[in-house]
């Protein structure tokens, strides 16, 4: 079962260092977190996911790294600089905490009350009028601030992708349909970042903006929306815990004529994983008014120009995690005593192999050293021989690596490990020989 509360999530990541506040030392920061080695591990097996169903498994996207620093009339021509705010209240009686207005209304709903009398949630406080909240962090060039030298760290990793959409059209040698796809840090300064690593201040984005004919948007808005659906199941989350939600007509973008979002069911809530929006011409429009650039694409047969509308599949790399950490979470019983486990596909888990000298001994942990040389070449795999062998097992359970191969006397006498499966707790005699090829098989084909 996946994990009933998002803190039974939090525990085990703090427990085995995946992720853990930052700047603990300091009593840390609101919804900052670091992330240690295996989550290091698993978001970048994630990322690298998203890079080849992106690239690799594709000729009609292209990659790119732009700037965190644009240009500030980026963000005007945007229209982040005017209207990307939040709706920002304070509590009036004792706590004086700072709230959006508008989630505090969503939970008043939820719960069945008057969104239009919420309280201070804390201390029950009347709370002062709504005023906007700009989300954007703001810093200045050079030594001195002076006119001319504001900026701002982007709020998304869209506006780049436009503003190099005619360069990438000059080398790329694509044409619409096409898109241009790139991960990276995005920042918001969020009035109540919450729910662990679901909305924090700084985060990744997987985000591509793919160009179509006018006439073709649809088409492709429709294929992209399930398309994304689909990848979320391929890292294994199981089918039930995902939906596709079409927006409501109130809730669209001002530019869009259509957006979805791909949510997932973390701890018995829906909330969004990926948005996938028809963002129309609107960007390109914006762009080429207010740098007086022609960001038209021009046909090479027909010599007619025009501005490609765009189908955006945006997605949080923390957020992915967070589902995959929440979906993958289980406890059972072992022998009377309560086991957690991280069933985690393979292809996300951060180790892939675990080996085990059962005993410090007999020649035990230098041959398991051989073993642990030669399968780290081939995939992710860990050595560890403190503890008992109980005990290492269950740590590999808690992290998720799906297989564990342990080296006791009859690898001495006849050359074979036990090979212990993860999720059925299967045992079974294997050859050494040869292994590095039967477990990449294993890893590969799990389903």
């Amino acid at each position: 079962m996946p994990a009933a509360t998002l803190d039974e999530v939090v525990a085990l990541c703090k427990r085995r260092g995946l992720i853990f506040p930052a700047s603990e030392i300091y009593g840390g920061i609101a919804n900052t977190y670091d992330y240690g080695h295996y989550g290091v591990l698993l978001k970048r097996n994630v990322s690298d996911l998203w890079w080849k169903a992106m690239i690799q498994e594709r000729d009609d996207i292209v990659a790119l790294d732009s700037a965190i620093i644009q240009h500030p009339r980026t963000w005007e021509a945007s229209g982040h600089l005017a209207g990307f705010s939040d709706p920002l209240v304070q509590c009036l009686g004792k706590c004086k905490r700072r709230f959006r207005l508008d989630t505090l209304q969503e939970e008043a709903e939820a719960r069945g009350e008057d969104p239009e009398t919420v309280k201070c949630p804390v201390c029950g406080g009347d709370l002062t009028e709504p005023r906007a909240f700009n989300l954007m962090f703001q810093t200045t060039i050079g030594p001195v601030q002076e006119d001319g030298s504001t900026v701002f760290l982007r709020p998304e990793t869209a506006q780049g992708i436009f503003l190099d959409f005619k360069t990438t059209l000059s080398f790329a040698r694509k044409k619409p349909p096409f898109g241009i796809a790139q991960i990276g840090k995005s920042f918001r300064n969020e009035i109540t970042p919450a729910n662990f690593i679901f909305r924090t201040l700084e985060f990744e984005q997987m985000e591509m903006e793919f160009f179509v004919p006018p006439d073709e948007a649809q088409q492709w808005y429709e294929y992209w929306c399930q398309e994304r659906l689909n990848w979320y199941t391929r890292l294994g989350i199981r089918s039930e815990n995902l939906r596709l939600r079409p927006h409501d007509p109130e809730e669209l973008s001002h530019y869009s004529s259509g957006t979805s979002d791909v949510e997932y069911l973390y701890a018995g809530t829906w909330r969004e994983l990926e948005g996938v929006a028809n963002r129309g011409n609107f960007d390109l429009t914006q762009h080429s008014e207010y740098s007086g650039k022609n960001l038209e694409y021009k046909d090479p047969q027909t010599g007619e120009g025009y501005l490609p509308h765009v189908i955006e599949p945006a997605a949080g790399l923390g957020r992915t995690v967070l589902a995959l950490l929440c979906d993958a979470y289980d406890e059972d019983e072992i022998g009377g005593e309560k086991r957690t486990v991280l069933r985690l596909h393979p292809s996300v888990a951060p180790v892939k192999v675990a080996v085990l000298p059962l005993l410090r001994k007999d020649g035990h942990p230098e041959k398991a050293r051989e073993i642990y040389l030669e399968l780290r070449k081939r995939m992710s795999t860990e050595y560890d021989e403190g503890g008992n062998i109980g005990k290492r097992y269950r740590r590999q359970d808690e992290i998720g690596t799906p297989y564990a191969v342990t080296v006791d006397h009859q690898t001495l006498e006849d050359g074979t490990v036990t090979l212990r499966d993860r999720d059925s707790l299967t045992q079974e005699r294997i050859p050494v020989e040869g292994i590095a090829d039967e477990l990449e098989g294993r890893v590969t084909n799990r389903t």
